[in-house]
């Protein structure tokens, strides 16, 4: 008997117990295999592909010195790094997850961010090291790959997550505090969590199984033996497991582990608007039974959104048949098909339900980048500015609906650092001319004013600067 149906005997003897019903009707065990229930054939079957992994990066921290030294007059004649630094390495502890017989493991990418050595070890003791493939900070996932792998490498399959139900029975594997390989099991408590706060792109399937510390990059197996997430948060105010634990859907590893198969750079699909959750005041104001879905608010000129007749107002509400809550859950369900793809968006226009094939296409680069550099002549002196475009704002992890001409690098000491500019503001206006593009910026220079009106915005807050 598969442990599936072990857990469905046991539950229903459980209900007809809770229920009440007579003797004659509550089933009674019948051998030694149903009144035993155990995952173990199951963890024989998973665990094996579930590695340690360590990661060792070397920093330079400053050496011991006295408190006197903090003391200006001290640092006037010896500086501030009087002592120098010393040279110390860190290691970090975590799990991965083998996903190709040819040696490719998934794992979070804050378990080896900034490493430089990376050292995998399987549960039958079998040590590799392993070089970085992919590293995806937005969506906090990681591909190694084995070097020299020897032997038959254990392998997960990799499940559905979109077939997962809230209540599904789960398996939670990894190394936790470093003891060693650690089954815990548990249920798939909330299924498109979008507000954790992790990564970008984010969609996660919430289990009660107990994650802890150095779990990260584990695997989360649902009952068919499949993996159907990699473990990667906890909402903790201890450090320890308190029944939440958040994991990163399979299906977003699966479209990672493509781009990392391939030798391709991962690019994420461009929706070509921007919109939010539809809210209790919206849906009242629509006449919909319930807030579900993302109202679109503008629709960027010849973009994907455009070719498929989106309109401000629009309210979408499922991707290929899969219902969506917000914005940040309908990014994910994009960037799980990927570049190339088209899906179907379900549409609700004045209360008629609409279908739209929408094309799913890499952000373009418009405008140019161009960045220019300013060196002279300017009270943002030592500055670097690019033009934004929504290639850019992609790979900076910028929010969508910024454009103008932003400052990506200030130098220590430069005029721009003394005025108070920071990486990250957009120059708008310039003594009342508009900044559209960095060659607005060289205009400007060409004849340099004596008087300074900057434009200043900082995440959407105007501010005008006067320089003389």
């Amino acid at each position: 008997m598969t442990i599936r149906s072990l857990s469905a005997f046991g539950l229903a003897v459980l209900m007809g117990v809770a229920a009440g019903l007579p003797a004659a009707a509550q089933q009674v065990p019948q051998s030694r295999e149903q009144i035993t229930l155990s995952y173990a054939p199951l963890v024989e079957q998973v665990a094996p592909a579930v590695v340690n992994i360590y990661a060792t990066k070397v920093v330079e921290t400053a050496r011991f010195r006295s408190p006197l030294f903090n003391d200006p007059f001290f640092q006037r004649f010896f500086g501030d790094n009087f002592g120098g630094t010393q040279r110390r390495s860190e290691n970090s502890l975590g799990s991965g997850v083998i996903a190709t017989e040819d040696g490719l493991v998934v794992t979070n990418h804050h378990v080896i961010a900034d490493a430089d050595d990376i050292q995998v070890i399987l549960r039958d003791r079998r040590e590799f090291q392993a070089e970085l493939i992919l590293s995806d900070e937005r969506t906090d996932l990681a591909i190694l790959k084995l070097t020299n792998p020897q032997g038959d490498l254990p392998v997960v399959t990799l499940g559905d997550s979109d077939s997962v139900a809230v209540g599904d029975l789960v398996l939670a594997i990894g190394n936790p505090f470093g003891v060693g390989q650690t089954v815990t099991s548990g249920i798939v408590s909330g299924l498109a969590r979008t507000s954790v706060d992790i990564s970008d792109y984010q969609s996660f399937i919430q289990t009660d199984a107990a994650i802890n510390p150095g779990n990260s990059g584990g695997a989360l197996v649902a009952m068919d033996g499949r993996l159907i997430g990699i473990n990667t948060a906890i909402f903790s105010g201890s450090g320890g497991s308190h029944g939440i634990g958040f994991a990163i859907p399979s299906n977003m590893v699966a479209a990672v582990l493509r781009s990392a198969a391939s030798g391709e750079t991962l690019i994420r699909p461009w929706l070509g608007f921007t919109g939010r959750a539809v809210d209790w005041d919206i849906a009242a104001a629509l006449g919909m039974d319930r807030p579900h879905g993302v109202i679109v608010e503008q629709v960027r000129a010849d973009g994907p959104a455009e070719a498929a007749d989106l309109r401000g107002g629009d309210i979408v509400t499922e991707v290929d048949g899969k219902p969506v809550e917000d914005i940040k859950n309908l990014r994910f369900r994009a960037a799980t098909k990927g570049v190339g793809e088209t899906v179907e968006l379900t549409v609700i226009r004045e209360g008629t339900v609409l279908t739209r094939d929408f094309a799913l296409v890499a952000p373009p680069e418009i405008p140019p980048r161009e960045p220019i550099t300013i060196r002279r002549n300017a009270p943002f002196a030592g500055a670097v500015f690019l033009n934004l475009s929504p290639a850019v704002t992609e790979e900076l992890g910028l929010p969508r609906d910024r454009d103008g001409v932003m400052a990506v690098e200030i130098a220590n000491g430069s005029p721009a650092a003394r005025l108070g500019l920071k990486p990250g503001d957009i120059l708008s206006a310039i003594n009342g001319f508009e900044i559209r593009t960095t060659k607005d910026i060289a205009r400007v220079m060409e004849d340099p004013p004596s008087v300074w009106r900057l434009v200043i915005d900082r995440n959407g807050d105007r501010k005008t600067v006067e320089v003389r």
